[in-house]
């Protein structure tokens, strides 16, 4: 089985990435662009924790970026309530991964998100952001706390690379939605045009060395 994995600068999905590696899925990893709104450091990380983890598994893991900062946040930013931008970027993010999934013959989507560990990651706003696509998304960190990620990330020396500081989300909203209604954040999506968004974003695809 062929998984996207959706991988941050953070500790968590490399994590969600190696124990999926462990059970012998084939990984591609998709990075999100959020460039203009956090810097170039958060790129740097990504690809430093996809050539420690091909050192780990010494296996290839391809690494794609998608533009998403500009259009999918920026748009987000300019349309809708402000609370909402965490779950409308995620339900974004979904979308740009399940399209890059059908192009490359793909099963899944992979993320490394723990069940309330941030406000996009709470039972209603998952349930919210699942909703957004038709294929499955795999959470093998969903039932761990912290403490068990940062343990596994230290032990396949990747916790050291995701602490680099670097620039966090500009667009993140001081209250976000930790509750979000479906039915209120498809009247938000109303406001933009996800699936041209989307058409965006998958031009802008690129393969990236590591």
């Amino acid at each position: 089985m062929k998984l996207i994995a959706l991988i941050s600068g953070g500790i968590d999905s490399p994590v969600a990435v190696h124990l999926m590696l462990n059970k012998g899925y084939d990984i591609i990893a998709l990075h999100m662009d959020n460039r203009p709104f956090t810097d170039d450091a958060q790129i740097e990380k990504v690809k430093a924790l996809v050539r420690r983890l091909e050192e780990v598994h010494e296996t290839e893991i391809p690494l794609y970026m998608a533009p998403h900062g500009i259009p999918t946040q920026e748009s987000i930013a300019r349309n809708c309530t402000r609370r909402y931008q965490c779950v409308l970027c995620r339900r974004m993010m979904f979308r740009s991964g399940e399209a890059f999934a059908k192009k490359t013959g793909a099963d899944a989507l992979l993320t490394g998100e723990s069940l309330g560990q941030v406000a996009s990651q709470t039972l209603k706003n998952i349930y919210a952001e699942s909703q957004a696509i038709d294929i499955p998304v795999i959470r093998p960190l969903i039932g761990f706390d912290k403490e068990e990620i940062v343990r596994i990330a230290k032990e396949i020396c990747t916790y050291e690379i995701s602490i680099i500081p670097s620039k966090g989300c500009e667009l993140a909203p001081k209250r976000p939605s930790i509750g979000a209604r479906l039915k209120d954040i498809l009247k938000e999506e109303e406001k933009i045009a996800p699936k041209e968004i989307t058409e965006k974003v998958m031009k802008g695809v690129m393969r990236v060395e590591v």
